[in-house]
């Protein structure tokens, strides 16, 4: 499954209007002191101790928007971990905005959080604001985004963790549905997101690797800007150029939706493929307008987020230091029952 969404503002890439989830939340004062004795007394006390402990952990969340699906299902899975975790979770929106993720970023330091999530809207600026929280001590990963220029499998070096989807093995995967799709080969185009977003070389490197070496030919790529009207006049202009293409690859389901359109139009018998498993991209495969994508989940990732900073910030393990990922599965008509849509 990654909407104005993000410089990685990729919000139009995630269609769909969400209300907002959490404000801030007031922090747990301390215990209160006990006459009582013996060991069921301590046992009650180091269980409150433990549970004003918890609630002492405030962990900001930046998010990109909270207009669009992704961003709310990445917000609602680290909710629902905070609330499991006895911890307190602050959203902020930025509402795709950089210069407000910037403002949102200062606040939560000022307000001296114990740590911050960040979804970052552009990996450029972001890396200015990871500065900063990190100069005050406060931890900060980034999810669903990198920060810095530097390369995708390894975080910046000021970030406690970076947790993302596996860029690499997503290009393997649609290779996969490919060959699948085409087992005798043929031609091939590829619809990208907006220009200068890192998925559009870090998304298709394994995907061309892998037809290299078959008889396959890419014979075509085009932008279609993450959302499905720019999908579908993409999908459109390739096959009037190249009305024999069997198969599309698109970066998302809504690109994906947007191309099959193009395809239904065209009279074409071209297979799509889309990537999110998106509730629009799974309804393309229960009605055979698209034929796979691979399986996004932004609550289970920002669940995996809160959680592992929670672990840092309450001494239960170090900070990884990693781009950690998850479970992403190829899904088609055979296995979609594997994919709830998150988002």
């Amino acid at each position: 499954m990654r909407d104005t969404n993000k410089r990685r503002g990729r919000t139009a890439w995630y269609a769909g209007t969400v209300a907002l989830l959490v404000a801030g939340a007031a922090v747990m004062a301390g215990c209160g002191s006990s006459n009582s004795s013996g060991s069921g007394a301590s046992a009650a006390t180091a269980a409150a101790t433990t549970k004003t402990a918890s609630k002492k952990v405030v962990v900001g969340l930046s998010n990109q928007t909270m207009a669009v699906t992704f961003p709310v299902g990445l917000a609602k899975g680290a909710k629902q971990e905070a609330d499991k975790l006895g911890a307190t979770l602050v959203v902020l929106d930025s509402k795709g905005d950089v210069q407000k993720q910037g403002s949102d970023m200062q606040d939560l330091v000022a307000q001296k959080v114990s740590g911050i999530l960040l979804v970052p809207n552009s990996p450029g600026p972001a890396k200015a604001m990871v500065d900063r929280a990190a100069t005050a001590g406060i931890p900060v990963a980034s999810v669903h985004g990198n920060v810095g220029t530097g390369p995708a499998s390894k975080p910046y070096d000021k970030l406690s963790f970076t947790i993302n989807e596996n860029a690499d093995q997503l290009g393997h995967l649609e290779a996969g549905l490919a060959k699948s799709a085409l087992p005798q080969g043929g031609k091939i185009a590829i619809i990208t997101g907006a220009a200068g977003f890192q998925e559009n070389t870090s998304w298709t490197a394994g995907f061309k690797a892998d037809l290299a070496r078959g008889k396959y030919n890419i014979v075509a790529t085009q932008p279609g800007d993450w959302t499905a009207q720019k999908g579908q006049a993409a999908c459109q202009g390739i096959l009037s150029a190249h009305p024999d293409i069997q198969l599309f690859y698109a970066l998302s389901d809504d690109m994906a939706n947007g191309c099959a359109k193009a395809v239904a139009a065209a009279k074409s018998k071209a297979k799509v493929l889309g990537n999110g498993g998106s509730k629009g991209g799974i309804t393309g495969i229960k009605d055979h307008s698209i034929y796979g994508t691979v399986c996004f989940k932004p609550e289970d990732e920002g669940a995996k987020a809160f959680d592992t900073l929670y672990a840092q910030i309450t001494g239960k393990a170090p900070a990884p230091h990693q781009v950690l990922s998850y479970n992403t599965p190829a899904i088609t008509l055979k296995n979609v029952s594997q994919c709830a849509p998150q988002w």
